[in-house]
């Protein structure tokens, strides 16, 4: 497994409220992990909910004496919707902070994710791109129980509300995702600053691209910012 991750504070934002972790080795027992997580709240609450997301499940995995992958994701979520949470109603100038996360392992041959918001995973298979998480969001729903289309959806004023949040409330859900991998896929993981500026068909052209894992990162950022640059980018990209 090899990878590149990258974030970007765009064209329109001042801070990067994004924090993106990978490792290519062992973290604690699982043999690898990649995370994205997009920070929200005002001033610096959202960069430091994401950060703080991050840190707490890392050190929970590093932490963990669960075998199971799943388990050990569950576990770490919960604790870092937990410690979030607790910050959040504590610290007023923390106050409504909370962050999206999508958080990947690959084990003998499964690829696991979990996600809470709307930060996604994707796997580019030999012929096409598979969203594998689902958006916790506003329009998302609305597309999914047929009230709006995917091309309205794209423009949509509600597209940044989302339903689910790690820290935002005392209990989190989050959805759990085991994709059998044969071997010769990519795989994005990446914040919606990436998604609401690019449209899936040049995701999938940029990540089948005979580019190096760096030179494709970056051109998906790049594309972002060309095509506006409205929020941070995140991007991993795996293979």
């Amino acid at each position: 497994m090899i990878s590149y991750k990258i974030t970007d504070v765009g064209i329109e934002r001042k801070v990067n409220q994004d924090t993106v972790y990978a490792s290519d080795s062992g973290v604690g027992n699982l043999p690898n992990l990649y995370i994205v997580a997009d920070g929200m709240g005002g001033e610096l609450a959202g960069d430091y909910a994401s950060a703080k997301c991050v840190e707490t499940v890392v050190d929970g995995i590093l932490a963990s004496k669960e075998s199971e992958p799943v388990k050990i994701l569950e576990q770490v979520i919960q604790s870092a919707n937990q410690i979030i949470y607790k910050e959040s109603k504590s610290d007023p100038a923390k106050a409504g902070m909370g962050t999206t996360l999508v958080v990947a392992t690959f084990v003998d041959g499964h690829l696991y994710v979990a996600n809470v918001g709307d930060s996604r995973l994707y796997v580019a298979t030999a012929t096409k791109l598979l969203q594998i998480t689902k958006d916790h969001s506003v329009v998302a729903e609305l597309v999914r129980t047929g009230e709006l289309d995917e091309d309205d959806a794209r423009t949509d004023k509600r597209k940044n509300m989302i339903t689910r949040a790690v820290g935002a409330e005392e209990g989190i859900s989050a959805d759990y995702f085991d994709v059998i991998l044969k071997g010769n896929e990519k795989v994005l993981l990446c914040s919606d600053g990436l998604t609401n500026m690019v449209e899936d068909k040049d995701i999938y052209s940029i990540i089948k691209s005979a580019d190096s894992l760096e030179g494709r990162a970056n051109k998906l950022v790049q594309l972002a910012n060309d095509n506006g640059g409205k929020d941070n980018i995140s991007v991993i990209v795996i293979e």
